[in-house]
């Protein structure tokens, strides 16, 4: 069914979507943990509210959440191609990734943060704590266990978005299945690539549902 060169570039390409996904997802937080955390403390229920500030953030955030995915990484190939010197293969595919994630990353630490028990920082607060000595000692403990099922969903959901860019030659495990599945008609080389994203799928969010329950401090 399938020779030597075949299982080659499906590992290849399993090794490129892993790639993908994961440094992408740590340079969205790096950008979408710090824009999620001013939503909320900005919020005009937050520990310092500041409407105009957190009305512009929401707005970028919106922005940028509502562009689909696969215009995006049309839009910015002329960013991509200046940042990584080419618009195909996984380094180019992260620069679109990173952009479009980032925003629902914020979106989902957002969610997180703002379930955390009033009641928690209000204690903190009457205890003279600084608003930012509140958030990293207080409120991103509290949220830990939503913050990692959020990266769960963040995760899979960037998976996503990876496989799309196979359609501009992105490289990784969409790139052959349109290639492969799409273009060339063979139909068995694209099931063993989607059965793959699936199986990366049902892993992550295995994980990360086991570092949720250990990270909850009421099972402890």
């Amino acid at each position: 069914m399938f020779d030597m060169e075949i299982f080659r570039m499906i590992g290849s390409g399993l090794l490129e979507t892993l790639y993908m996904v994961l440094v992408s997802t740590a340079m969205a937080y790096v950008l979408g943990l710090p824009l999620g955390i001013a939503l909320v403390i900005t919020d005009k229920d937050g520990i310092r509210p500041m409407p105009f500030v957190n009305r512009f953030i929401g707005i970028v955030v919106n922005v940028l959440r509502s562009v689909p995915f696969l215009i995006l990484l049309i839009t910015v190939l002329p960013i991509t191609k200046k940042i990584v010197g080419t618009t195909i293969g996984p380094n180019a595919t992260v620069v679109p990734l990173v952009i479009a994630s980032a925003p629902f990353v914020a979106r989902v630490v957002e969610s997180s943060l703002k379930e955390v028990d009033k009641g928690v920082i209000e204690a903190a607060q009457s205890m003279g704590a600084s608003p930012w000595k509140i958030v990293y000692k207080v409120i991103l403990p509290e949220a830990r266990p939503s913050l990692i099922v959020g990266g769960t969903i963040a995760v899979t959901t960037i998976l996503g978005y990876s496989a799309m860019a196979g359609i501009v030659a992105g490289g990784g495990l969409g790139d052959i299945a349109i290639r492969y599945g799409f273009y060339r008609y063979q139909t068995n080389i694209m099931l063993v690539t989607v059965a793959l994203l699936i199986l990366i799928v049902q892993i992550l969010q295995e994980i990360g549902m086991k570092l949720a329950n250990i990270g909850d401090r009421r099972n402890g």
